[in-house]
C-alpha cells in the first residue's frame, strides 16, 4: 500500500530523489559535492514558439537538513554577480575555445545592441507572497534565450553546485556551506507572473529599477539641511536651498515616469502602460527602501526607483526594467486581484449617436463581447450572454451578466461614452465567482470596434476608468435619474401610483445590496403605451453616502435605470 505523508518510507523516497541529483561525501568539516546526471526539470512551454529555456535552482544549505539559505534582498546585485563570476569561471573552464562568447553573454562584456536578445538572465528570486514571509534571497532562476550560442544543458551544469556562501554553526563549529540545487517546486515563480497562459495588468518592483542619471533625484546634504532648519527655529532669515519644494518633486516624478516608460522599450516590452507610478518606498508592506540597494554597486542611490505599472492590456512575466535588469534590479511582480470592474469607453464625437439610439449601441456592443468571449467550443459564458449553457436564459434571481450604459455626459443630446460594468459593481448582493474578475478585465479590454448596423462602424479608445470625480462615481447622499427608471412589476389597478412606485423602488434597492432611501421624490412618470410597465425619473436621498455606478430597474443592463450624484444641492 502507498505510505502516509510524512511516514519513514516517503521521506526515504525524497532522499533518494536528492541522492539522484548530487552526491554528498562528508570529510570532516568539509563538504564536497559532485554533480551527476538528474533529470532536468523545465518549465511548461509558454506561448510562443520558441520559449526561452528556464532553470530553476533552490539555495541549500549542505548539511543533513538541507534547509533554505539566505541571502539578504538589498545585496541582489553582490549575489549576481558573485553568482555570474562562479558560472563564467566554470564555463571557461569547460570550454576555453569559447571564452569571448561566455564573457558576451553572460557577463556583456564587449557585447553589442543586437546581443541583447542572446544574452542570459540571472533572476535572484525572493521569497514573496505572504505577508509573514521574509524577502530574502532563496531561489535563483535563469533565463536562456532560444538563440543564445551556449547550449542550456551547459549553462546548467555551470550553475549547478555552485557555492554561494558559507556560515559556521554556532553549535557545532562547523562550516556550512550554500550550493545551488535544481529545485524541485516550481511554484515560487507563480508569483513573479512566470506560469502559461497567465497575464496580469497591474506590477509593482520588489527591487528597485536603476533608471539613467537623466531622471535621478537630486541629492540633498543632510548636514546643509541640518543647519537650515536650525537657522529658521532661531528666527534668522535663510535661503532654503537643500528642501526640495513640491514643484521640484513632482518634477522629479514625471522625468522617472518617462524613464520608466523607455525603459520598458529597452526590455522589449511592447505593452502599452496606461499609468505609472514612482517612489522610493516599496510598494510591498515587508520590502525595502530603493536607497538600501545602492551601497557597494555602480549604481547611485538618487537612480534608483520603486515602480507601479498598469498595463492597457496584461501582460506575462518574468518582467524585469532598468539599467540594472541584469544584475537582480528591477524585478517586477504582479497584483494579482487587481482588476477592473468598470470600463469607460470613449464614443468618437464623429460618430454623432442621438441618445435616443443608446439601446442599439448596447446591443451592438453585447454582441461584440460575447463574440470575444466565445471559447474554441463555441460557448460564450454566462458574465457575457446572460444565458445557460444549454441556451436557456439565466433565472438564478441574481445578476449574473454584465451592464451596458450610455452616458451623455456633456448634455448635449448625443452619446458621449460607453460604460460596461460588471454584475458584481452594480448589485452589491453579486459577488464575483473564482475567474470571474479576470475574464471580465481579459475580454472587455479587448474590444476596439463595434459594428452596430445603421448607426455605423465605431472605432473605440483604449478603456480607462471611472474617476472619482466623475458623477456616476460618488459617494453622495442624493441620486438623480440620469436614464428613466422602469418598474420592475406592473402597477396594481387599487394602489395609488406614487405608493406602489415607491415600494417598487425599495424593493429594488433592497434586492442590489443598497440602504433603503429615506426619501424618493418622482419628478416625472409616465404608462408605457406597450403595456410593459411604468417608467419614472426619480431623486433617491439616502441617510448615509452611496457609491456608485448606481443603476435600477428593470432594463438596467441596457443603460436604464442610470443615477447620477448630485454633491452640490446635498452641500447647500
Amino acid at each position: 500500500p502507498c505510505p502516509q505523508k510524512g511516514s519513514l518510507a516517503s521521506l526515504e523516497r525524497r532522499f533518494a530523489k536528492i541522492g539522484r541529483q548530487f552526491k554528498t561525501v562528508r570529510s570532516g568539516r568539509r563538504v564536497e559535492q559532485i554533480y551527476s546526471q538528474a533529470p532536468k526539470p523545465r518549465f511548461a512551454p509558454g506561448t510562443y514558439d520558441s520559449p526561452p529555456a528556464r532553470l530553476l535552482f533552490d539555495l541549500r544549505e549542505m548539511d543533513e537538513k538541507l534547509e533554505f539559505g539566505l541571502w539578504p534582498l538589498a545585496h541582489a546585485v553582490a549575489f549576481v554577480e558573485r553568482v555570474r563570476a562562479l558560472a563564467t569561471a566554470a564555463l571557461i573552464e569547460k570550454r576555453p575555445d569559447a571564452a569571448a562568447i561566455i564573457t558576451r553573454v553572460l557577463v556583456g562584456r564587449d557585447a553589442g545592441e543586437a546581443d541583447k536578445a542572446a544574452r542570459i538572465r540571472i533572476i535572484p528570486l525572493p521569497s514573496i507572497g505572504s505577508p509573514h514571509v521574509i524577502p530574502a534571497i532563496r531561489r535563483l532562476l535563469i533565463e536562456v534565450p532560444p538563440n543564445c550560442p551556449l547550449p542550456a544543458d551547459d549553462i546548467e551544469g555551470a550553475f549547478s553546485g555552485l557555492g554561494v556562501s558559507e556560515r559556521t554553526d554556532s553549535a557545532t563549529g562547523e562550516i556550512i556551506e550554500t550550493r545551488l540545487l535544481l529545485a524541485d517546486d516550481h511554484t515560487m515563480p507563480r508569483n513573479y507572473g512566470v506560469e502559461p497562459n497567465r497575464s496580469y495588468r497591474v506590477w509593482h518592483t520588489v527591487t528597485p529599477a536603476a533608471l539613467p542619471d537623466s531622471a535621478a533625484r537630486r541629492r540633498i546634504d543632510p548636514q546643509r539641511l541640518r543647519l537650515e532648519l536650525a537657522a529658521a527655529r532661531n528666527g534668522a532669515s535663510t535661503s532654503w536651498k537643500e528642501a526640495k519644494s513640491s514643484g521640484e518633486r513632482l518634477d522629479e516624478e514625471r522625468r522617472a515616469a518617462a524613464a520608466v516608460a523607455q525603459a520598458l522599450r529597452h526590455a522589449g516590452v511592447a505593452n502599452r502602460p496606461a499609468a505609472i507610478r514612482v517612489q522610493r518606498e516599496p510598494f510591498a508592506g515587508r520590502g525595502q527602501r530603493s536607497e538600501d540597494f545602492a551601497p557597494n554597486t555602480r549604481f547611485a542611490k538618487e537612480r534608483l526607483w520603486h515602480v507601479e505599472i498598469t498595463f492597457a492590456e496584461p501582460q506575462w512575466g518574468p518582467l524585469l526594467i532598468g539599467d540594472g535588469r541584469y544584475l537582480g534590479l528591477g524585478l517586477m511582480a504582479p497584483d494579482r486581484d487587481v482588476w477592473r470592474d468598470t470600463m469607460v469607453f470613449t464614443v468618437p464625437a464623429e460618430a454623432c449617436i442621438p441618445v435616443g439610439d443608446g439601446p442599439a449601441l448596447a446591443h451592438a456592443a453585447r454582441r461584440a463581447l460575447m463574440a470575444l468571449a466565445r471559447d474554441s467550443r463555441g460557448e460564450v459564458p454566462r458574465l457575457f450572454s446572460g444565458h445557460e449553457t444549454d441556451g436557456s436564459q439565466a433565472a438564478s434571481g441574481r445578476h449574473e451578466h454584465i451592464f451596458l450604459l450610455f452616458d451623455d455626459n456633456d448634455g448635449d443630446g448625443r452619446i458621449d461614452r460607453l460604460i460596461i460594468a460588471a454584475p458584481w459593481a452594480c448589485d452589491r448582493s453579486r459577488r464575483p465567482e473564482r475567474g470571474e474578475r479576470r475574464m471580465f478585465d481579459t475580454v472587455v479590454s479587448r474590444l476596439e470596434t463595434l459594428r452596430a448596423g445603421r448607426l455605423g462602424v465605431i472605432a473605440l479608445d483604449r478603456p480607462s476608468a471611472l474617476t472619482e470625480s466623475d458623477s456616476l462615481t460618488g459617494p453622495a447622499h442624493i441620486w438623480e435619474s440620469r436614464t428613466p427608471y422602469l418598474a420592475t412589476r406592473h402597477a396594481s389597478r387599487r394602489k395609488e401610483i406614487r405608493t406602489w412606485l415607491l415600494s417598487d423602488v425599495a424593493a429594488e434597492c433592497e434586492r442590489r445590496g443598497l440602504p433603503l432611501p429615506i426619501a424618493v421624490d418622482i419628478i416625472d412618470a409616465v404608462g408605457l403605451s406597450d403595456g410593459r410597465g411604468l417608467k419614472a425619473r426619480l431623486r433617491l436621498r439616502f441617510a448615509a453616502a452611496v457609491r456608485g455606478p448606481f443603476l435600477l430597474g428593470r432594463d438596467s443592463h441596457r443603460g436604464g435605470g442610470l443615477f447620477s450624484c448630485l454633491r452640490k444641492e446635498w452641500n447647500d
